[in-house]
């Protein structure tokens, strides 16, 4: 979908992903598929395994922030603000 996007000018702004997906590509796999794409690509990972070594260190991962789970609404957007202000 992000490739699709890009190649009809329509990329997203910021991307939100869960970091464990049962049966599907996480976080961690999509961010790399992402950043190929895209290496100025804005992506947020949020988890509710908030001990787990990527939520640690997302920036090492290619993400740009980071939210554990469950998480308010006013956080999503101070996370959300903080990444589209610093670029």
């Amino acid at each position: 979908m992000y490739k699709q996007a890009m190649e009809t000018g329509e990329s997203f702004d910021i991307v939100i992903m869960d970091l464990t997906i049962p049966g599907g590509m996480g976080g961690k796999e999509a961010v790399t598929e992402i950043l190929t794409i895209d290496p100025e690509a804005k992506v947020i990972v949020f988890s509710g395994y908030s001990t787990d070594a990527i939520m640690a260190n997302y920036s090492e991962y290619g993400f740009r922030g980071r939210l554990s789970k469950p998480f308010k609404i006013v956080d999503l957007i101070k996370e959300i603000t903080r990444i589209m202000e610093t670029g």
